[in-house]
C-alpha cells in the first residue's frame, strides 16, 4: 500500500528528477533549492537588492571571470573554460510553443464561454479566482509570492506523500460541504439570474 502510494504522488508529480526533489527524496537538490531560495528572498526582499543591479553583475563577474580563464589558458597552455554548446535545439522551442499554445486557447475557450456563451457560473469562478489571486497578491509582492510557492511546494506533496489517507478523509468531508453550499448558490442565486439573460436572448 505504501508503495502504490509513493508511486501515486511521484508520478502525480512527472516522476522525474523534479518529483524526486518535491519529495525530498534528493536531499541535496531539495535543502539546495530552499537554502538558494530563502536567500535570493532576503537579498531582494529584506536586503532591498534589485533584481536588475543582481542578474547584471553576475552576469558580469561571470564574463570577467570566462575572459580572463580564457586569456590565461592560451598563455599558459592549460584547457580552456568548459563551456558547453550554448544552442536552443528546435525540438525545445517546439515543445515549449505547444504547452504555450495549449494554455492560452484554454484561456481563450474560458474567454469565449464568457463572453458570447454567457456562462454564468463560469463567471463567478474565474471571477471569484481573480478576486482571491488580487487578494493575496495585496499582502504580499510577486517575488513574496513566488517564495511561499516554493515553501509549499517543498511541504505540501511531503506532507501528502505520508498522510495521504487522514488528508483524503478530510478532503471528501470539505468536498461534500463546498459542493451542498454551491447548490445552495446555484439554486437561490445563479439559476434566478440566468433565467431573464435567456429570456432576453430568446426575445431577440
Amino acid at each position: 500500500m505504501g508503495d502504490n502510494r509513493q508511486s501515486f504522488v511521484h508520478h502525480a508529480l512527472g516522476g522525474g528528477p523534479v518529483a524526486d526533489v518535491l519529495l525530498w527524496r534528493r536531499w541535496c537538490g531539495s535543502v539546495t533549492l530552499l537554502v538558494s531560495s530563502t536567500a535570493l528572498w532576503i537579498l531582494f526582499e529584506r536586503a532591498g537588492y534589485n533584481v536588475l543591479s543582481f542578474i547584471a553583475n553576475v552576469l558580469l563577474l561571470l564574463v570577467v571571470i570566462l575572459f580572463f580563464w580564457a586569456k590565461s589558458a592560451s598563455l599558459l597552455n592549460r584547457p580552456l573554460p568548459p563551456i558547453p554548446d550554448m544552442e536552443i535545439h528546435e525540438e525545445s522551442v517546439v515543445k515549449a510553443a505547444d504547452m504555450v499554445r495549449v494554455w492560452i486557447n484554454h484561456v481563450l475557450m474560458i474567454a469565449h464561454d464568457i463572453a458570447i456563451g454567457g456562462n454564468l457560473k463560469l463567471f463567478v469562478k474565474v471571477a471569484l479566482g481573480l478576486w482571491l489571486v488580487s487578494y493575496v497578491g495585496s499582502f504580499c509582492n510577486f517575488l513574496t509570492f513566488i517564495y511561499i510557492g516554493i515553501l509549499f511546494s517543498l511541504s505540501v506533496p511531503l506532507l501528502y506523500d505520508k498522510y495521504q489517507d487522514q488528508i483524503d478523509d478530510k478532503l471528501i468531508i470539505a468536498q461534500k460541504v463546498i459542493q451542498t453550499q454551491y447548490r445552495k448558490i446555484d439554486d437561490n442565486v445563479l439559476r434566478k439570474i440566468s433565467r431573464p439573460l435567456n429570456k432576453e436572448k430568446k426575445t431577440q
